[in-house]
């Protein structure tokens, strides 16, 4: 019997994620941007502990080509999905470690699509939310100074359990960004960590504030997409989405 052969599932983008094992939100928020949209959208869990500390957080380093190797060939873009991670290892290293398995691959993480997206904006007057404690936010900020972007406001829930941050409802984290958004000269809101749940309220938020707010999900989809070539124009919430494409 004969047959044919084409690109597989979702033929048009083949993008490949690397989740962290706690993690249960960007799964559900990811299927409502690649929901009717050709993309196969392909996962694998790096083993990651509970609590969110830079002990902790640096053990993924010796996962990351291993776990990274667990996705197939072929990807047109590969996302690490935590954005304190990125900042304690280092998006360099990160990329790096990723292509070890993937040679030549785009390779993001949310931190650098956060700026990214900014950029992508015209913003660097941001006000930051986050679940994290102290020993996170100082290096996050830093790296954000770094690129050109200062934080002029900053909520935490000062929580470091990634079980609990899942947990926190988004009318929680609502509050906590108009809280951040109050001081003069907050051009934007990001919402860091990929755990922290948000779809269900950035356009409301954003209509009420009149800035964009982006969250660590939303940059990074953004981001792959953009990377892949899709501009993803309405693909998912908030301004970043809704932008024209340049």
């Amino acid at each position: 019997m004969t047959y044919e052969l084409d690109q597989g599932a979702g033929a048009a983008l083949r993008l490949g994620l690397i989740l962290l094992s706690v993690d249960e939100t960007l799964e559900y928020e990811a299927r409502q941007v690649m929901a009717g949209h050709e993309v196969n959208l392909l996962h694998a869990r790096i083993p990651a502990r509970g609590d969110v500390t830079t002990e902790d957080l640096e053990t993924m380093t010796g996962e990351m080509t291993a776990t990274a190797a667990l996705l197939p060939n072929g990807l047109d873009a590969v996302g690490y999905a935590c954005t304190s991670g990125a900042t304690i290892i280092g998006a360099d290293r990160v990329e790096a470690l990723v292509q070890m398995a993937h040679p030549g691959v785009p390779v993001t993480n949310p931190l650098s699509a956060a700026i990214a997206a900014l950029g992508e904006l015209g913003l660097r007057r941001i006000a930051l939310v986050s679940p994290y404690i102290e020993e996170i936010t100082r290096p996050m900020r830093a790296a954000l100074a770094d690129h050109g972007i200062e934080t002029v406001s900053e909520v935490s829930f000062g929580q470091k359990n990634e079980h609990t941050v899942a947990r926190i409802t988004e009318r929680s984290t609502q509050a906590a960004i108009v809280e951040a958004a109050g001081r003069p000269g907050v051009e934007a809101v990001f919402t860091s960590c990929t755990n922290l749940r948000s779809f269900g309220i950035l356009d409301e938020v954003e209509a009420e504030l009149g800035v964009p707010v982006i969250s660590s999900n939303s940059a990074l989809l953004w981001h792959m997409l953009t990377l892949a070539g899709e501009p993803a124009m309405g693909w998912g919430p908030g301004r970043l989405f809704g932008r024209k494409a340049a």
